[in-house]
Order: structure tokens, then C-alpha cells, then sequence
């Protein structure tokens, strides 16, 4: 999966934007969400802009994130149900804990 960076602005200032090249050949451009740590792993969160597939909007794809020395991302898909589970659970804590913060 390769990713292509359009925006390099701080995440906490500005919103970042990142097109997937996806296995089928297709490009989807996403909404970087965040990045954080499960079991000393990054991963991403990413909201696809043009969210045709989902019916209620809120699909999120999450992969594994990683860094080379130059600073160039790559994302890796996350095989294991049980590593899934858990960085989805994670991600699901960060959103609620959003949603209070802004209460």
C-alpha cells in the first residue's frame, strides 16, 4: 500500500490529507485522524473524504504506521484479529475521550 502525502502541516494545527493507492488499483483520499501507539506499534487512522461504501459516513480504515530513517511513511495492513481488536478498541477509548475533552 503506498501513500502519498499532500499536506506536511502538525497535525494538532492543521488537518493532513493522505491518498491511499489501494490494492485494486483504486485511490482513496483520506482525513489523517490520528496516530497512536498499541504495544509499542504505530498505527493510523484514516477517514476516507469520498465515503461512497459506507452507509452511515463513518468508516474509518486503520493500518499500521511506520517510519523509514528519511522519515517516509508506509502503512501495513493489520492481519491478526486479535491485534485489530485491540487497536480498535484503543482507537474507540481516543474518540471518547475526544468527545468528553470537548464537552
Amino acid at each position: 500500500m503506498a501513500v502519498n502525502n499532500n499536506k506536511t502541516q502538525n497535525l494538532d494545527d492543521e488537518d493532513m490529507f493522505v491518498t491511499l493507492d489501494l490494492d485494486d488499483g483504486t485511490q482513496v483520499e483520506c482525513e489523517i485522524l490520528t496516530i497512536f501507539e498499541v504495544d509499542k506499534q504505530d498505527y493510523i487512522a484514516l477517514l476516507p473524504l469520498s465515503d461512497e461504501e459506507s452507509e452511515d459516513g463513518e468508516e474509518v480504515y486503520i493500518y499500521r504506521y511506520n517510519e523509514d530513517e528519511d522519515g517516509n511513511p508506509s502503512l501495513e495492513n493489520i492481519e491478526d484479529d486479535d491485534e485489530y481488536e485491540a487497536v480498535a478498541d484503543r482507537f474507540d477509548e481516543l474518540l471518547d475521550e475526544a468527545e468528553f475533552d470537548e464537552m
